[in-house]
């Protein structure tokens, strides 16, 4: 299994909602960070994003507007609790503050599913990943 994949699951299992952290530096210089292509958002943000959730189905993805959404997903580790995710990429530069995770937990409950906190730290898991893929595909573009 592969780094990132087992990464997404492990975060899954804790299973949080937040926003991500943003806020930094906009590098209008780094032409590398922002690669030309025919979809609307970063390609590299685009890509990392379909890799890490490529465990789970999709429902809707949108390269132009720059949203993927998940079916609801249960890990087989866990089956009594499932989780669907919402990945939002907000511009065309690789920047933290250019990528929000949303992330929807229910436990099943007298065999009705019911809704459930997601831990914070899951969500910022994901986000992580997400950028730390998107940077290799960009490092891996550039040296290539």
């Amino acid at each position: 299994m592969n780094r990132p994949l087992l990464l997404a699951m492990l975060a899954m299992s804790a299973l949080p909602l937040a926003a991500c952290g943003g806020g930094k530096a906009r590098m209008s210089t780094d032409l590398a960070a922002s690669k030309v292509t025919t979809i609307g958002v970063n390609s590299y943000l685009w890509r990392a994003s379909l890799d890490t959730l490529s465990f789970m189905p999709l429902t809707q993805t949108d390269s132009n507007g720059g949203v993927i959404v998940t079916d609801w997903y249960v890990n087989p580790a866990a089956p009594t609790e499932r989780t669907k995710l919402t990945v939002t990429i907000l511009d065309q530069d690789l920047r933290a503050d250019a990528l929000r995770v949303a992330a929807l937990r229910q436990v099943s409950q007298n065999g009705q599913w019911v809704e459930a906190p997601v831990q914070a730290a899951t969500v910022q898991k994901l986000e992580d990943i997400i950028l730390t893929r998107a940077r290799d595909l960009r490092r891996g573009s550039v040296s290539g």
